[in-house]
């Protein structure tokens, strides 16, 4: 008896249509959306800038092949690079990534929805460059914050019900899935095309969560979005230059991405897409640190003069959190780098509680030898809050809560003298208008690092003004960030 497969090719997974047919037909109403992405987009480049002050991460910058030019290619902001738009997604996604400072989107699954920006000015500013030399009407700023929307919109709507990292994989794999989507349209895909490209997504591998926990948390999980950007964009000239999709990629049996990956399990949706991630996406306004543990710092911060004079008397730390905080940043033991301190909610305490600030220098190998931090540590006990952990799902809400509770020998008995508790962090949707100063002040205070004082102030009254940016080309655009 023989037995041969049917090969009659099915209609596309209606998740791929669902994204194909947003990216192509929705139209974008919302003010505030546009007005958050214009503050996304200072806020992503201010990340880059400040990351060019550290080698570990500008020594990854460049050709692949030293010394080769790209004619017309794509600029980094803050460098004199002209890339290829694969190594210049990359590049670009590296700096805004590499201080875990930029914006950020929790739910089911969780990331950073600006990463989403590597591939989507690269691409823009490869067309607008070409477009530019050949006569062509110019391509727009607005065009740009455009697909930052629907980007932000496709990974953040994809991660509220679906988690990646409990079937051990990457949230990148979002970045790469909502990139190819957006740059195939910018560079004048079909919907079909779009769906082509959106299934090379899913049948193209994923990148494991291993570089992001103990005991493997090392740098690639700050190019890790970058690299999946990249391949986002790589992947969209492969489409628009012919190649084809795999119209059941999801839900084919035994070679599907469901079967294969996702433990047989299919896609589960809280909502359409529309642009409610951009309007509730989360900055870190005040300090560099994973998003689960940012009301954690600030509890730490504002108890530090409690507690500076008193750090020898403290018998125990108490965090209470959320279950994901729990799950993946809470650590004891050893801290070989600076990313595996920054995915630790007991040192970025201790830092808070210690120096009252936490800034990317804090987790420095110098910093980490005080010898006071891993005391504090080991003083250290995180608890999961169910309250928290419901208020952190809950769509109307969305908090991210903690509380940090400091405990002093007290003749012989410790006792609870201080406490603080915060539910929303700065950068939250219910404290933007809080966080708008700092988000300012941090981009500007990253500029004039990199860039003269003039082009600092040039670029600042540029974001300010909304409609002058949406007007401007994209290509004049990015000629104010070459260093």
């Amino acid at each position: 008896m023989t037995t041969a497969d049917q090969n009659v090719r099915p209609a596309p997974d209606q998740e791929m249509e669902a994204i194909a047919d947003y990216v192509c037909n929705y139209k974008i109403e919302s003010s505030e959306a546009y007005d958050t992405a214009r503050l996304c987009l200072m806020d992503s480049l201010g990340c880059a800038m400040l990351a060019l002050g550290f080698p570990e991460c500008t020594k990854l910058l460049g050709p692949y092949v030293p010394g080769s030019t790209v004619p017309l290619g794509v600029r980094v902001p803050g460098t004199k690079f002209e890339l290829d738009p694969v190594k210049g997604a990359f590049d670009i996604g590296l700096l805004v990534r590499w201080l875990d400072f930029n914006d950020t989107w929790l739910a089911a699954e969780w990331g950073h929805p600006s990463d989403n920006l590597a591939g989507i000015l690269a691409v823009a500013d490869f067309l607008a460059r070409r477009q530019r030399a050949e006569g062509k009407p110019p391509l727009t700023m607005r065009e740009v914050l455009t697909a930052m929307i629907k980007a932000y919109e496709i990974q953040g709507v994809m991660a509220l019900e679906n988690s990646f990292n409990r079937v051990g994989l990457d949230h990148v794999v979002l970045v790469k899935l909502a990139t190819a989507a957006v740059a195939t349209r910018l560079l004048g895909g079909s919907r079909e095309q779009l769906m082509d490209v959106i299934s090379q997504v899913w049948v193209d591998g994923q990148s494991l969560r291993t570089y992001r926990h103990a005991p493997n948390t090392g740098s690639r999980k700050s190019w890790a979005a970058g690299d999946a950007a990249s391949r986002g964009v790589r992947l969209a000239l492969l489409t628009m230059a012919g190649e084809k999709g795999y119209p059941s990629a999801l839900t084919a049996k035994t070679w599907g991405f469901y079967d294969v990956t996702f433990r047989g399990e299919k896609f589960r949706f809280q909502r359409p897409y529309g642009s409610y991630v951009m309007e509730n996406v989360l900055f870190k306004s005040a300090f560099p640190a994973e998003f689960h543990a940012q009301t954690a710092v600030e509890c730490a911060i504002k108890l530090h003069e409690a507690v500076r004079g008193r750090l020898d008397e403290i018998d125990r730390v108490v965090i209470h959190t959320q279950e994901s905080a729990v799950r993946i940043i809470s650590k004891t033991g050893p801290l070989y780098n600076p990313a595996d301190r920054d995915h630790c909610i007991q040192y970025m305490t201790a830092i808070g509680l210690i120096y009252g600030q936490l800034t990317a220098e804090h987790y420095s190998d110098e910093v980490a030898a005080d010898p006071r931090i891993d005391r504090l540590r080991e003083k250290m006990e995180v608890v999961e809050d169910k309250s928290y952990s419901r208020d952190y799902l809950d769509p109307e809400k969305r908090s991210i809560a903690n509380s940090v509770e400091v405990y002093l020998k007290t003749d012989g008995e410790p006792k609870r003298v201080a406490g603080v508790e915060i539910e929303y962090p700065l950068g939250h949707r219910r404290r933007r208008a809080e966080a708008l100063p700092h988000l300012e002040e941090k981009c500007k205070a990253s500029l004039a690092a990199r860039l003269p004082a003039q082009q600092v102030e040039a670029i600042m009254a540029l974001f300010a003004n909304r409609t002058r940016l949406e007007n401007m080309p994209v290509e004049e655009f990015m000629g104010l960030f070459v260093a």
